[in-house]
């Protein structure tokens, strides 16, 4: 079945990024359990658990639906699956992004135009629910969400077989409705946290985070980089201390061997414009999974 578009989803609301600018204090040992864990928050866990377990870090590939074409962004999905994904990461197409780097910008801009919209990603990856290993979960702003209808949307996800989401532009102070409305159907809300996020604010997030944590490596957007700053170790450390999930670092990753020398490890990587550069370019999905294994 064809994406399908509810024509342009533009942004009614402001809210500030969930990747919050203040500066922190020293952080403090606790650990909280997360709350709202369902199923779907449940299987998040446990697949990088797992990975872990095996003795890996789990891979978590994101990639703009739609993108590059509809019809490729199905063959993607089916062979990112087939590769052994973790968790795959489905990028929800929006107008007016604050967190994108150029390619997911791009990505987001064709797939638009190729008339992809909410309704038509949830009905296509419902189609495809029964024969996925891995769990999905959709990366989204919060807008489409909300026109769609939170309950009706975490309803049409969860039948889609999305197990959990992740929403850029909705920090905690204001995520109550579709929290609600995704714990109701055992999906889960993974939060966001930077690289500035201060402990206390971080442990308001763990106070409901479910599946697991969403560390994003830089003070900026998505995409590659060659190397990261010293401050994202002493982030790791300082989210370490304060959640019990497992923690998952991305925004600017190529793939697993990245991690290489770092001085700390994460239990999952989220790799995305990587992704969509090598896809852009011709490669195909299979292609990707066998380099970044």
């Amino acid at each position: 079945m064809p994406l399908i578009l509810n024509q342009t989803e533009k942004r009614s609301r402001t809210a500030p990024s969930t990747t919050d600018r203040a500066e922190g204090s020293r952080p403090e040992q606790t650990s909280p359990p997360g709350s709202g864990q369902g199923s779907g928050a449940s299987v998040l866990t446990r697949r990088i658990e797992e990975a872990n377990a095996a003795g890996r870090v789990a891979f978590i590939p994101f990639i703009t639906a739609g993108f590059p074409t509809p019809a490729k962004f199905r063959e993607a999905l089916r062979e990112l699956d087939e590769g052994g994904a973790d968790i795959i990461e489905v990028g929800v197409p929006f107008s007016d992004p604050v967190a994108d780097g150029p390619m997911v910008q791009e990505a987001s801009r064709r797939a638009l135009a190729a008339g992809v919209g909410l309704r038509g990603i949830l009905e296509e990856l419902a189609e495809g629910a029964a024969g996925r290993k891995a769990p999905l979960v959709l990366m989204g702003y919060y807008n489409p969400f909300l026109r769609y209808g939170l309950e009706r949307f975490a309803r049409d996800a969860a039948a889609a077989g999305v197990s959990g989401c992740i929403v850029p532009d909705l920090p905690v102070d204001e995520d109550g409705p579709l929290r609600a409305a995704l714990e109701a159907q055992g999906t889960a809300l993974i939060p966001l946290v930077g690289v500035n996020t201060p402990v206390e604010r971080m442990r308001a997030y763990a106070r409901r985070a479910a599946g697991y944590v969403y560390l994003v490596s830089v003070l900026g957007v998505t995409g590659e980089r060659s190397a990261f700053a010293d401050e994202l170790a002493e982030a790791f450390t300082r989210a370490r201390s304060v959640f019990s999930l497992p923690l998952a670092v991305g925004f600017g990753f190529s793939g697993p061997a990245q991690l290489e020398g770092m001085p700390f490890r994460p239990q999952a990587v989220v790799v995305g414009s990587a992704l969509l550069r090598f896809l852009d370019a011709g490669g195909s999905a299979a292609d990707f999974m066998r380099r970044c294994a």
